[in-house]
């Protein structure tokens, strides 16, 4: 048995740019490896202040103040993709006690192995093992989808907990960042590390500008206050996004594109697909519903609409599991590592190995 300890991990901030001959964001070398700089980017500026979304700013939802946040914190440079989902169903999901795998999906177009998913299951269950759907390896880069904003939680507790493998109970998937026994009443704990981004973390991500404390926001999450356009990775023009208008950006099978497909056009803090691609789970509950959450930044089934700063939030219940929706994580630091926060990057705390990798059986 191989165990690999992460210590401290400073973190690198986005350079723009894309290496010569890719058509897509430089990648990691392991997607897997949750303790690699390249997954994440810092987000610093704490303390900036938020700006009004909603219709009080010409959208459509409720108003409130987005993207203020006290504190430094890194959030998902990607979203979660089929790839990094599989390896968290390979290792706590051969007995699938709580519907991990969505096999049918709430909308009926046939959930993960169906046709807009891409993980497929074999055997049965107390046996069961993921592979990509088809076997084809390019749905590994696109985002999972078919996730609940429950098991969005579940995976946040497992990469908390330090990537175990074994049944899903309170050392896996059940507890850790999460309590999921609350069930509706589940919220983030005070010594949570990897979660789920409220619409705070997630909203300065993608809008705010960044540099000082009183830069302001853009209204589209490819620094830039006119809408995306919706040309192909291929053709990314620095303001390019994955949406519906008048057609698909990218047919069958797959309709979403690769992670980072469109590498000029990040966020300012170096985040991709906040707009566009797959709607994003928030922590956050809906200003119009106790029982439902905010999914956020529109996909290739929606229209621009569901792009801007002003308009980014739609809702559903916790259960809901569909073609266009998936989820990033975030980290946090704790209370206690506040003080060891720098303008720029992150410590992990030694003594919390949070990527701790508890492996069983073959070695790494």
């Amino acid at each position: 048995m191989k165990t690999k300890i992460v210590g401290a991990l400073a973190v690198v901030l986005f350079v723009g740019g894309v290496a010569m001959g890719q058509t897509h964001a430089p990648w990691p070398t392991d997607w897997n490896d949750w303790s690699d700089p390249a997954l994440w980017v810092a987000v610093g500026n704490a303390g900036n202040a938020g700006e009004l979304s909603g219709s009080g700013a010409g959208g459509h939802n409720a108003d409130r103040i987005c993207g203020s946040v006290s504190y430094e914190y890194r959030i998902g440079k990607y979203e979660v993709t089929n790839g990094q989902y599989r390896a968290f169903l390979n290792a706590v999901a051969v007995t699938d006690t709580h519907g991990l795998y969505s096999a049918s999906g709430n909308s009926g177009d046939g959930g993960m192995g169906g046709p807009y998913g891409g993980i497929t299951r074999l055997g049965s269950q107390d046996s069961y093992s993921y592979i990509p759907k088809d076997g084809d390896a390019r749905w590994d880069t696109r985002p999972a989808n078919f996730v609940s904003w429950y098991n969005a939680l579940r995976f946040a507790n497992w990469l908390h907990n330090g990537q175990p493998i074994g049944p899903q109970g309170p050392l896996t998937t059940e507890d850790g960042a999460y309590d999921l026994s609350l069930g509706l009443a589940v919220s983030r704990k005070p010594e949570a590390t990897v979660v789920l981004p409220d619409c705070d973390e997630w909203y300065k991500a993608a809008y705010y500008k960044g540099g000082s404390l009183n830069n302001g926001y853009w209204d589209y999450a490819t620094q830039n206050n006119v809408v995306p356009n919706k040309n192909a990775p291929t053709n990314d023009t620095g303001n390019s996004a994955n949406y519906y208008s008048n057609g698909y950006t990218v047919g069958g099978p797959y309709y979403s594109t690769d992670a980072g497909s469109y590498g000029s056009s990040a966020s300012a803090y170096g985040t991709f697909d906040q707009n566009g691609n797959i709607m994003e789970w928030s922590e956050a509950k809906s200003d119009f519903s106790a029982a439902q959450y905010y999914c956020l930044g529109g996909s290739w089934y929606r229209e621009a609409n569901y792009l801007p700063a002003n308009d980014f939030r739609a809702d559903a219940v916790p259960s809901m599991e569909v073609s266009d929706l998936g989820f990033r994580v975030a980290l946090i630091p704790e209370p206690a590592s506040m003080s060891l926060l720098a303008l720029g990057g992150l410590a992990m705390l030694r003594k919390r190995n949070i990527f701790r990798t508890k492996r069983r059986g073959a070695e790494q």
